[in-house]
């Protein structure tokens, strides 16, 4: 059973920045489809940004040019650098590990917080 603990989340002022970090138990960031959620309180789960295998990047509009997500294969761990935070951003934010060919795989993290404020 593959194991993801998000990691890196906390209390930063409108402007601040964090980078979240999402460690596998086993080497799947480099084969997976990677991705960040986010949930805010009384809101539907929202896709932040997304890697795949091969490297390419997808961001939500409302996060593009202020998050970058990469990964770190040897460790095993994924990164959601976070720019320019705004308070909308707060969340809790989820990483998630996706595979589907001829069997789906579908693994997720306990979430970190992130708050906003001033």
């Amino acid at each position: 059973q593959v194991r993801l603990v998000e990691s890196g989340g906390g209390l930063v002022q409108p402007g601040g920045s964090l980078r979240l970090s999402c460690a596998a138990s086993s080497s799947i960031v480099s084969a997976y489809d990677m991705f960040w959620y986010r949930q805010a309180p009384e809101k539907q789960r929202e896709l932040a940004a997304c890697m795949t295998p091969d490297g390419r990047k997808n961001y939500a509009d409302s996060v593009k040019g202020r998050f970058t997500i990469s990964r770190d294969n040897g460790k095993n761990t994924v990164y959601l650098q976070m720019n320019s935070l705004k308070p909308e951003d707060a969340a809790v934010y989820f990483c998630n590990a996706h595979y589907s060919t001829i069997v789906t795989r579908d693994y997720w993290g306990q979430g970190t917080q992130v708050t906003v404020s001033s």
